[in-house]
This record gives C-alpha cells, sequence and structure tokens, in this order.
C-alpha cells in the first residue's frame, strides 16, 4: 500500500495546472493537454499499488469494497457538476445544440463519453465547439480501467498465483496498447485518444512502477533517484511547453510526458533532499493537488459554456479565460470541501455494505439518463421554424435571402446536417483511409462524362452537377474523398501525414488515364494543413493547383469550381435560436469569402484553364445568409445542404454549357 506522497500530489497539481491554462488559452503551455496522461500513469500506479497490496495481504481482491470506494471517491462530485452542467447548457444552448448537450450527459452518466466523441470523430485538439461535458472522456476512461483491471488481476492472481506473471501481464498491456495507440494515431486519431485500449498503456506504465516498488520492493539509490526525478519533471516541462496542435497525439509522442512522469513517481520512492519531491512537496502545489479532481471537473464547463453563450464567432478575451480559471480554483475547492471529501466518509455509505454505494451510484446513473432522455423529447418537440411561410427558391444573382426561418424551410432545422449527397450514402465518397482511385458512374456508359475530382468541397456539387448532366445527356463520375483536396500538396491530418490521400489521388489520375473523361471539375476546401510549414501556404496551394492541373490536361479538359463561402460557424445553431430574425446569423461576404486561397486560384484558372465555375454571386451579396428562399444553404459552416446543391442546378448548367468542349451532350 502506498502511503501519502508529496510528490504524487505535485504531480497532480502540475497536471490540472497545465490543462487548466492551457484550456483559457495560455499561448505558452501549447502542450498542456499532456496533463490528462500525468494524471493516467499516476492512476495507474495508486490503483495498482493498492489492488497488489490487497492481494498481498488478502490473496485476493475484494472487488465489491473495491468498486464501492471507487464510486464514494469519484462519483458525488462528478454528478453534481455533470447535473449542474445540463442544466447551465439547457439554458445556454440553442435547441440543436441542445439536443446533443442532453446525449453527451447520458453517455457521460453510463461512463462512455469518451466513446461517443470517438464515434463522433471529435478532435479534442482542435474542436472549435466542443461539448461542455468533452472533459469527461478521460473520466470515462478511468473508470472502464477501475472496472476490467481489479478483475485482471484478480484472475491472473487465482490462476497462477505468481508475481513474476503479474509483471509480464503489465509489460504484455503496455507493448500490445501502445502499437495500437500508434497504429490508430495515424489511421483514426479520435478513436486513438478517446479509447481505453489505446491509453490503457499509460495507466499500464503506472502499473509498473507499483509493479516494480510494491511487489517487487525495489526502489532507485539515493545518488540516482534525484537525477531520474530531474530528468522526468524536464521531461514533463518540455511536454507542456513544446507539444501543440499539431503534435501527432497520442502516438509515440506521448511516450514522453508518460515516461517522464513514471520516472518522477519511481526517483520520488526514494527518500531524498535533492530530488525534485521537495518543491511538488511545497504548501501551495500540495493545495492545487488535493483540489486537482474538483478543478479539473469544473473548469471546463466554467470556459466552454460562457463562450457558447456569447458564440464561437466571438473569441472569449484571454484576460476573461485566465480569470475564469483562477476563480476555479476557490469553486474547486468549495466542491472538495462540501462534496468529493465529506462523499468519502459519510457513515451512511462508508460504514454500510458495498452494495449501498453501488447501488446509489447506479440510482444516480438512470436519473440522469431519464432527465436528459425527457431533456431529448421536450426539445425535439420544440418547433424550429416561425409562423410563415416563404416562398420557393428561385436560384438568382443577387440572392432573395428570407430573413426569418419558414414554416415550409428545407431541409428542416432538425435534420440540416444530414442533408448530404446521396455520394455518402452509396459509399461512393471516399473515408479517410480509403485509397481505391475507382470512380463512381451515374448515367448511360455510351454518354459523355464530366467528371468530379476533389474531397467534400466537391462531393457537395454532385446533385447540381448530377441535374443538369441528366437533363443533358452527359455522365458523372465522381472522385471524392474526405479532407483530401485535388491538389498536389502532401498534408497533414491531425497531425500525421496523410499519405492515404497522396495515394488516392495519384490512384484517380491513373483511373482517369486509363479512361479519359471529358473534362475534369475540379473544387476543394482551400483550409488545410501541409507537411512542409516552411513554405507561404498559399504558394504551396498554387504550385500544388498547377501542378493538378498540368498533370490532367495531358490527357483532358480541365475546369475550377470557386468555393463556397465559409459561415465560421454552423448556421443552423444560430437560426434554431433565431427563428423570428435571422439576420445575427448572417456573416460579413468580406470575411465568409476571405480565404487566401481564392485569389491564387483565380490567378491558376487564368492562367491555364479554359473553364471555370463561380456561383458566388448565387450565395452572396454584401452579406451571406443561411436562408434562400425556403431553403437552408447550408448543413455546416462551410458545406451547402444537398438540396441547396440541386436548386443550383441550372445556374451550374449555364456556366458550364458556355464552356463545355464543343460537340459533346445532347441538350
Amino acid at each position: 500500500m502506498v502511503g501519502f506522497r508529496g510528490d504524487i500530489q505535485g504531480l497532480r497539481a502540475i497536471a490540472v495546472a497545465s490543462v487548466v491554462l492551457y484550456h483559457a488559452g495560455i499561448p505558452f503551455l501549447s502542450g498542456g493537454y499532456v496533463g490528462v496522461d500525468i494524471f493516467f500513469v499516476i492512476s495507474g500506479f495508486l490503483i495498482t499499488s493498492h489492488l497488489l497490496a490487497g492481494i498481498e495481504r488478502d490473496g485476493r481482491v475484494r472487488f465489491a469494497s473495491f468498486y464501492a470506494r471507487r464510486a464514494r471517491r469519484i462519483l458525488p462530485a462528478s454528478f453534481l457538476v455533470l447535473a449542474a452542467t445540463a442544466i447551465a447548457t439547457a439554458i445556454v444552448l440553442p435547441p440543436l445544440q441542445r439536443v446533443g448537450a442532453f446525449q453527451d450527459a447520458i453517455a457521460t452518466a453510463l461512463y462512455v463519453p469518451n466513446y461517443l466523441f470517438a464515434v463522433q470523430g471529435n478532435n479534442y485538439l482542435a474542436e472549435t465547439a466542443p461539448s461542455a461535458f468533452q472533459h469527461y472522456w478521460s473520466l470515462g476512461v478511468e473508470e472502464q480501467f477501475y472496472l476490467i483491471w481489479p478483475a485482471v488481476l484478480g484472475l491472473l492472481f487465482f490462476l497462477v498465483r505468481s508475481r513474476k506473471a503479474i509483471g509480464a501481464l503489465l509489460v504484455v498491456l503496455v507493448v500490445v496498447s501502445f502499437v495500437l495507440c500508434v497504429f490508430l494515431t495515424y489511421r483514426s486519431q479520435p478513436w486513438a485518444f478517446f479509447s481505453l485500449p489505446t491509453r490503457a498503456w499509460e495507466l499500464g506504465i503506472g502499473g509498473l512502477v507499483a509493479y516494480v516498488v510494491t511487489v517487487q520492493k525495489r526502489t532507485l539509490s539515493p545518488r540516482v533517484a534525484p537525477v531520474v526525478g530531474w530528468l522526468g519533471v524536464t521531461g514533463i516541462l518540455a511536454s507542456v511547453l513544446l507539444f501543440n496542435e499539431e503534435t501527432p497525439f497520442p502516438g509515440y509522442t506521448a511516450a514522453l510526458p508518460v515516461l517522464a512522469t513514471a520516472m518522477v513517481i519511481c526517483a520520488g520512492a526514494t527518500v531524498t533532499t535533492t530530488g525534485p519531491g521537495w518543491i511538488l512537496s511545497r504548501r501551495p502545489m500540495l493545495f492545487i493537488g488535493l483540489i486537482s479532481y474538483s478543478l479539473y471537473l469544473v473548469h471546463w464547463p466554467a470556459l466552454v459554456i460562457p463562450q457558447a453563450a456569447v458564440g464561437y464567432e466571438t473569441p472569449l478575451p484571454l484576460a476573461v479565460t485566465v480569470a475564469i480559471a483562477l476563480a476555479c480554483v476557490p469553486l474547486a475547492w468549495l466542491l472538495y470541501k462540501f462534496v468529493e471529501d465529506p462523499a468519502r466518509k459519510w457513515s451512511w455509505l462508508a460504514r454500510a455494505r458495498p452494495r449501498r454505494s453501488l447501488l446509489t451510484a447506479l440510482a444516480a446513473s438512470l436519473i440522469v439518463v431519464i432527465v436528459g432522455g425527457a431533456g431529448i423529447a421536450v426539445t425535439r418537440a420544440i418547433p424550429l421554424a416561425s409562423g410563415r411561410s416563404a416562398p420557393q427558391t428561385v436560384a438568382e444573382a443577387p440572392p432573395q435571402f428570407t430573413e426569418f426561418v419558414p414554416s415550409n424551410v428545407t431541409p428542416s432545422l432538425w435534420t440540416v446536417e444530414d442533408d448530404n449527397p446521396p455520394l455518402y450514402a452509396d459509399g461512393c465518397h471516399r473515408s479517410f483511409d480509403e485509397t481505391t482511385g475507382e470512380g463512381c458512374r451515374f448515367g448511360a456508359d455510351e454518354s459523355p462524362t464530366i467528371a468530379l475530382f476533389g474531397d467534400s468541397h466537391a462531393a457537395q456539387w454532385f446533385p447540381a452537377l448530377l441535374d443538369f448532366a441528366t437533363a443533358n445527356g452527359y455522365a458523372v463520375e465522381t472522385y471524392t474523398k474526405s479532407s483530401c483536396p485535388s491538389v498536389d500538396l502532401p498534408l497533414l491530418r491531425n497531425g500525421v501525414p496523410y499519405t492515404a490521400c497522396d495515394t488516392w489521388r495519384a490512384n484517380v489520375i491513373a483511373d482517369m488515364q486509363a479512361d479519359p473523361p471529358m473534362a475534369v471539375l475540379l473544387a476543394n476546401f482551400g483550409v488545410a494543413e501541409p507537411v512542409d510549414r516552411t513554405t507561404d501556404y498559399t504558394d504551396a496551394w498554387g504550385a500544388g493547383l498547377r501542378s493538378m492541373v498540368e498533370q490532367l490536361q495531358a490527357f483532358t479538359s480541365v475546369g475550377l469550381i470557386a468555393d463556397t463561402p465559409n459561415m465560421g460557424e454552423t448556421p443552423s445553431l444560430c437560426l434554431s435560436a433565431h427563428l423570428e430574425d435571422t439576420r445575427p446569423c448572417e456573416r460579413a461576404a468580406s470575411e465568409a469569402l476571405s480565404a487566401p486561397t481564392r485569389q491564387v486560384e483565380s490567378e491558376v484558372a487564368d492562367e491555364l484553364l479554359t473553364m471555370t465555375i463561380d456561383l458566388t454571386p448565387f450565395f452572396c451579396s454584401d452579406v451571406c445568409s443561411p436562408i434562400i428562399g425556403n431553403e437552408v444553404v447550408y448543413r455546416d459552416s462551410h458545406h451547402m445542404t444537398a438540396t441547396f446543391s440541386s436548386s443550383l442546378s441550372g445556374a451550374l448548367g449555364d456556366q458550364l454549357t458556355a464552356q463545355l468542349p464543343q460537340g459533346s451532350g445532347t441538350g
């Protein structure tokens, strides 16, 4: 059993301070998110130490008592903050966002928020409108570890009764989980970030230290321990200061803060006067470490909810976010003083059989699930439209904006985010990992073919292009892939090289060369992360576009579709809060059309292309507004709805017809 260790309390202080100040936006703490990894190692060390000591003492794991103690330790404060956050989001968030918040609260109450966020594909490090419950992902990982790990250790000890077998199991766990973590970081970063199997190695490293210290009774010599401890502190600080949102994470880079934390813990098992323990055990560090759990719980909603209230298009000033973060310290102390600490000692639970604590935890979960489900039902019953109708949408320039949400709006605000082109349902829009260059053909084999090539901003034009092609005797061949523009430029995705994109582009060119289309239209989202950061982004984009055009022009005609406006945030969320007056949801055209790649694309088009399609005047006048006629224009901040895309088929066709190679089609 590990007694009180001030150095570990100080590590907790570093971990929570890193996370809180990183979320508050302190610029030089760009890697503050590694504080969660520090917590994982500490938890793995303490829990494994406790379990191994119990096995040594009792010859078995007392499961009910263990789970009851963990429930009393973490759940009262967690559920209180959960309930308060749910109430605050119900008040502050617009109806569309409120439903998602209730879903997140339910997942949190069921101890699986990390998997919900993994399924949703959230990038924790770059999300612009994060869930107020998103910080619970790390608690979900720990709770799942607490559920599984005692059973694993208990079963292993029962079967083999060997100390060496426990050590071997820990090594295997760490190796397998680490390999999986590295693999998935480069293929599905959200799953690598949020899931227990890819994070278990971090807790397992802490478990290995516990095994060495608790079971093997091995510690570092007084001469070596301070060196190891200070090296560990250096590694932690390097991670916090040098990592950033572009660092591939968790992956192999997470090994630095994890191993550094393990070094500090291992060194702290040897009593010395020259190691980092004398700093980590200072009173301020001990205080922050004492309230670290409560501070972690309260800081995220305290930062996120005010930002949601003012809107993500208006970021809170750094002075405000830092003030909020500092105000969370006394708030966390109150939570610790009156909830977290008393709940552990509450005689009604602590002196009763473990099942009382466990049943109380189950009841709390059920209450949140029931209330959250009721909140979803009530919210979905809200009519997200005014009482007025609007005329049918007619594509014209300048557009006729509707400054209210009409009763005949299409798609409805409840379904707008799912109004995707049929390419997605058909499996024709390639996912991140796919590299096949084969296109999807729509139309008769003998018809002249127009190819559509690019990322999701190309896919969004498919309804308009297909309607035009069908009416005029053309076929459409689609080559689209998520976050992979038709620009010859190596890119990063979630901080790692997006090699699947490079392979896919090469395969697409080979496929088109084998059976050249009459013409190929390029369309792309001009926001990306190039691998090479030494070259100006717009210059690199222009060079990549020029290279792609020249490759394609060797065997076909090439056209470029100007990108759609970027509204900055998802308009439907704003619309659901402004049913009678949608003007707060507009964006100035100068801002919505400010992507730096627009100018360089125009220059490349003037230089190399014979076909250019620009329907910007059909989206914007001096402003870009989210409703034209009776149709919602955007399904998110920068993709148009499939419904609105179809309405542009005539306008798209007019520009295409005038520029397509002569003698093609029947229209």
